[in-house]
C-alpha cells in the first residue's frame, strides 16, 4: 500500500509542529523519518497512523483519502519505543490480543500466533511474561503483535530507542531482513543517522516541522540539499568566505560554487574525512598546527588550529595514514580539502534562526 501525504499542518496549543508537509511513499518501501527532537517526525507518524488529526491536509492510502478514518479502519500496525505490552499477559496472549479484539475465530488465532512467534524467533518463549524478557525480546513481541492483523502499513516510533547500542544494532539488521521478507510498506522514526542509513530505502530528513530533503541514504549524505542537512549528518568544518560569480574564496583557496546566485558571502562545508594532512605545503592547502590526537578505533581524529579558517579544524584519518604521518601535538602541517559543499551564508543564517525558533 502506498502512502501519499498532502499539505499536512498541525499545531498544539497554538505552537506549529508541522508546516505544509507533503510526501510520497511507494508501496513496499521502508522509509526513515530522521531529524532532531521536536522536528515533527513523531507527529507526522501519528497522523499517518490515525492517532492524531491534522489541522490541514490529507493522508491517502493507495489513492484513497483516509484522513477521517480511525487507526483501526486504516489497518496499520504501530510499534512504540517502550513496547506497550500488557504486563499481565504472556507473550502469546500479547500477540493474540489484536486478533481477539477483532473477534477472529480461535482456529485462525492459534496458527497466526505460532507463525508470528516463529517469524520473530521467539517460539520457545510463548508462555513468558514481559518482565521475564530482555528489552530486545520485548520489542520483537511488540513487532509481532503489530503484524498480527496483517497490516498493509507498519509504523515504528523510535523502535530501538530504549535499547543499548549492541542490541540496537542487532535488531535493526534483523528488521531490515524481516522487511525484505514481508515487503510491507514501513515508516519508522529515528534521530539516529546510522540507524536510518542502515535500515531504510529512503530517508526523509526533517527540521522544525518541514521536510529538508528526501533521498536514498547515499543521496542525502553525498548531496546535501541545505546547510542543515550538511550539519545534521555528522561532524563538519565550516569556513567563512565570499562569492564571486560561480566561485567561492576562503583566503587564498578557491572552490567551485555553481548556483550560488547573487549572494556575496558563503559558508564552505568540509567533512573531517574529506580533509588531508601534509607535512609540506601543496597546491590548494592551508597552514595549521596540531593540537590533539584522538584515537577512534579504525580512525584518528586530529584537532588543529588554523587561523583564518575558523581556528578549530578537525580532520579524520585512517590509522595507517596517521601512522605514516607520525603526528604529534605542536607539529606544523598543511591541510587540503578533497571535497567541499558551498552554500550562500544567508541560507545557513536563515536555517539557524528557523531551528532556534522551532518554526
Amino acid at each position: 500500500m502506498s502512502i501519499s501525504i498532502r499539505g499536512l499542518s498541525k499545531a498544539f496549543d497554538g505552537h506549529p509542529v508541522l508546516h505544509d508537509v507533503s510526501l510520497e511513499i511507494p508501496e513496499g518501501e521502508l522509509v526513515a523519518l530522521l531529524g532532531p527532537s521536536g522536528c515533527g517526525k513523531t507527529t507526522l507518524l501519528r497522523i499517518v497512523a490515525g492517532l492524531e488529526v491534522a489541522d490541514a491536509g490529507e493522508v491517502h492510502h493507495d489513492g484513497e483519502d483516509f484522513s477521517s478514518r480511525s487507526a483501526r479502519e486504516r489497518n496499520v500496525g504501530v510499534v512504540f519505543q517502550h513496547y506497550a505490552l500488557f504486563r499481565h499477559m504472556t507473550v502469546a496472549e500479547n500477540v493474540a490480543f489484536p486478533l481477539k479484539v477483532r473477534r477472529r475465530p480461535r482456529a485462525e488465532i492459534g496458527p497466526r500466533v505460532d507463525e508470528l512467534l516463529s517469524l520473530v524467533q521467539l517460539d520457545g518463549l510463548r508462555g513468558r511474561y514481559p518482565h521475564q524478557l530482555s528489552g530486545g525480546q520485548r520489542q520483537r513481541v511488540a513487532l509481532a503483535r503489530a503484524l498480527a492483523t496483517r497490516p498493509r502499513i507498519l509504523l515504528l516510533d523510535e523502535p530501538f530507542g530504549a535499547l543499548d547500542a549492541r542490541v540496537r544494532q542487532e535488531l535493526r539488521r534483523w528488521l531490515r531482513r524481516l522487511h525484505d521478507d514481508l515487503h510491507v510498506t514501513s515508516v519508522f522514526v529515528t534521530h539516529d543517522q546510522e540507524e536510518a542509513f542502515e535500515v531504510s530505502d529512503r530517508v526523509v530528513l526533517m527540521n522544525a516541522g518541514r521536510i529538508e530533503q528526501v533521498g536514498t541514504p547515499a543521496q542525502v549524505f553525498e548531496e546535501p540539499a541545505s546547510p542543515f542537512v550538511m550539519r545534521f549528518l555528522g561532524a563538519v568544518n565550516v569556513f567563512q568566505g565570499h562569492l564571486e560569480g560561480d566561485r567561492a574564496y576562503v583566503n587564498d583557496l578557491v572552490f567551485a560554487a555553481p548556483g550560488a546566485g547573487q549572494a556575496r558571502s558563503a559558508h564552505v562545508y568540509v567533512r573531517p574525512h574529506e580533509l588531508e594532512i601534509h607535512r609540506a605545503a601543496v597546491k590548494g592547502s592551508f597552514a595549521a598546527r596540531v593540537l590533539r590526537l584522538v584515537p577512534l578505533g579504525a580512525a584518528v581524529r586530529v584537532e588543529l588550529s588554523a587561523p583564518g579558517f575558523g581556528n578549530a579544524v578537525e580532520v579524520e584519518l585512517d590509522v595507517r595514514k596517521s601512522e605514516a604521518l607520525a603526528l604529534s601535538p605542536g607539529d606544523a602541517v598543511h591541510v587540503s580539502p578533497r571535497r567541499v559543499r558551498v552554500f550562500p551564508a544567508h541560507e545557513a543564517a536563515a536555517q539557524d534562526s528557523l531551528t532556534a525558533s522551532g518554526l
